[in-house]
């Protein structure tokens, strides 16, 4: 099993999408980049992870080089290769033989809320019982929050986990529950993120708790009207207690008319339709995908435009059983990882945390899991600008203050994070 089973056996097509043509050498992308008025050379860097297809091999699954150098040109990366021929540029960053690897790509995230469940996280780990109101506690806060409280507190995770070398972020509204709120989310999060879902589906609104149909119809109505303009993306919660698969089905085919592309709260905490739909309707991800059946693992394996995003902080802070990601990667399926990042049942921004539970609890191999965390999470969004360092990314970096990437599971809970390129800025 190699690597590039868990992203998905990407070829030199890939390279292609990247903007260097197949089989061009480093130096000729380099040669017929685009020039800008700044250069930037990051040089003497111990190793360097590209997830390059051109130079992946069974001994490589990585396409790792050894004192190498990348030089960025505006927001791109130009060149790749050894450190001692790399080409004159403006300025230059010594890596002082760190690790140098894309930028996280965080794929699932709840971003836009107010309000505070330590609470009910307390009450959970101390085993008591806890009776209020879970995402509906968070929904009545997030009402009552203006909007500049919203986009402050969008900010300020966002800030967070680009300290952390989280470069892309996608997050979601699903706090909000009625026409405004929803549509006020996804405008709050579109100023911050490129990556924004409608999930007006995440729960019935309290308001209709009586009528789940009539909410159903909202969501795919008079709510979608207003939302769509702001968001990439749609996503339900297909879940008992939630949205069942017609109900799921019909939100996400709705949101699909629209030119929205769906993705699926799948088989979290119990088996159920949502891994299966989320293959059907060609959805760019089934996220969670805790409880599986052999049939949902074949037809993942069987559908590579659907990721499986694995949210391990998930698990963790609710003492749930964990996706078994050595199955899904055994039968070929494409994976991610990502933060889930909430204020109810996974309230972290990191990464690398998730990166280092996965290796640990859930069957991953270090190499597997970093991949997960970058090419992983380019393909649940179906970018092929970010996730490698290859000519013609764009260049998000993360330099480690470690001389390997394996340190990220080696390490848990230690800050490796020595600077961050974010589209060609150094942003930490």
């Amino acid at each position: 099993m190699t690597n590039s089973t868990a992203t998905g056996g990407a070829d030199d097509s890939a390279r292609t999408a990247y903007g260097a043509p197949p089989g061009t050498s480093h130096s000729a992308a380099h040669s017929t980049a685009q020039s800008t008025p700044h250069s930037t050379a990051i040089t003497r860097i111990g190793s360097l992870l590209t997830n390059d297809p051109s130079l992946r091999t069974p001994d490589n699954p990585l396409g790792l080089l050894q004192d190498a150098a990348v030089v960025i040109e505006g927001d791109r990366v130009v060149w790749t290769g050894t450190s001692s021929k790399a080409p004159a540029t403006d300025s230059h960053h010594d890596a002082g033989g760190r690790a140098l690897l894309p930028g996280f790509v965080d794929s699932h995230a709840h971003l836009v809320f107010a309000g505070d469940r330590t609470a009910e996280f307390h009450a959970r780990m101390s085993g008591r019982p806890y009776t209020a109101g879970g995402i509906r506690t968070t929904v009545a806060a997030t009402r009552a929050a203006s909007d500049a409280e919203l986009s402050a507190n969008v900010a300020r995770y966002l800030a967070e986990a680009l300290r952390q070398g989280t470069t892309t972020q996608e997050t979601k509204s699903g706090y909000g529950l009625t026409t405004r709120d929803e549509a006020r989310a996804l405008r709050i999060a579109a100023g911050h993120t490129d990556e924004v879902t409608y999930l007006g589906a995440h729960v019935v609104a309290p308001e209709f708790a009586d009528d789940p149909a009539a909410y159903v119809a909202l969501v795919t109505g008079g709510m979608l009207d207003a939302c769509a303009p702001h968001a990439r993306w749609i996503d339900v919660f297909c879940e008992r207690g939630a949205f069942d698969g017609d109900q799921a089905r019909a939100v996400l085919t709705a949101g699909a008319a629209r030119g929205l592309i769906p993705r699926v709260h799948a088989n979290q905490l119990s088996h159920g339709p949502g891994v299966q739909l989320a293959v059907e309707l060609d959805a760019a991800s089934a996220d969670h995908c805790t409880h599986l059946t052999d049939a949902d693992v074949d037809a993942l394996a069987g559908a590579p435009r659907t990721v499986a995003t694995l949210l391990p902080g998930a698990e963790f802070s609710t003492r749930a059983v964990y996706p078994d990601a050595r199955r899904l990667l055994d039968a070929g399926v494409t994976v991610a990882l990502s933060t889930d990042c909430n204020p109810g049942s996974s309230f972290t921004s990191s990464m690398a945390f998730c990166v280092a539970v996965a290796v640990r609890d859930m069957g991953m191999t270090p190499d597997e899991a970093v991949v997960a965390a970058t090419l992983g999470g380019a393909r649940a969004l179906r970018r092929t600008d970010i996730g490698a360092i290859v000519p013609g990314a764009r260049a998000d970096l993360h330099l480690l203050d470690a001389p390997s990437h394996v340190h990220l599971a080696y390490r848990p809970g230690v800050p490796l994070t020595a600077a961050v390129w974010q589209a060609g800025e150094k942003r930490v």
